[in-house]
């Protein structure tokens, strides 16, 4: 449709309606940021529950099947439970995690298989090396 005789108004926005929809685009967007900060540090909270998950899981199934909880963490990756021992994904290191040991009960008088050659106690948890707080509050070395 042309318009020959009328003056034809223009089809697009008007300024004034664009700087409405970039203003709501702006205050939507900065309500957003405060729940979005957070996101990269529950992921990395994320896997370290799943490796810290994966760890117990391998010093159980190591004990199930040698008799006794391994010596070090590298006795899980050379007996073939692990390929390489994880990295720690709050420190990014994979040689901060913190071994936890058994404490031999005094009065307990084990047999030779429940304990290593050495007959030094293994490790019975991991936990991560990170001093500094979760999201949630709580230090990431007491999960």
């Amino acid at each position: 449709m042309t318009c020959r005789t009328r003056v034809c108004r223009g089809t697009g926005f008007t300024l004034l309606e664009l700087i409405i929809v970039v203003a709501i685009v702006g205050i939507l967007a900065t309500m957003a940021m405060p729940a979005l900060k957070n996101v990269p540090r529950k992921a990395a909270e994320a896997v370290l529950r799943s490796d810290l998950r994966t760890f117990r899981d391998a010093i159980d199934q190591f004990h199930a099947d040698q008799g006794y909880y391994p010596p070090t963490l590298e006795a899980l990756v050379e007996e073939g439970y692990f390929r390489a021992i994880p990295v720690d994904p709050i420190t990014k290191r994979s040689d901060t995690w913190v071994e936890i040991y058994d404490e031999p009960d005094p009065d307990f008088i084990p047999a030779e298989t429940d304990l290593p050659e050495d007959g030094q106690p293994g490790i019975v948890d991991v936990r991560s090396g990170s001093t500094i707080l979760s999201v949630s509050g709580t230090p990431y070395y007491e999960w």
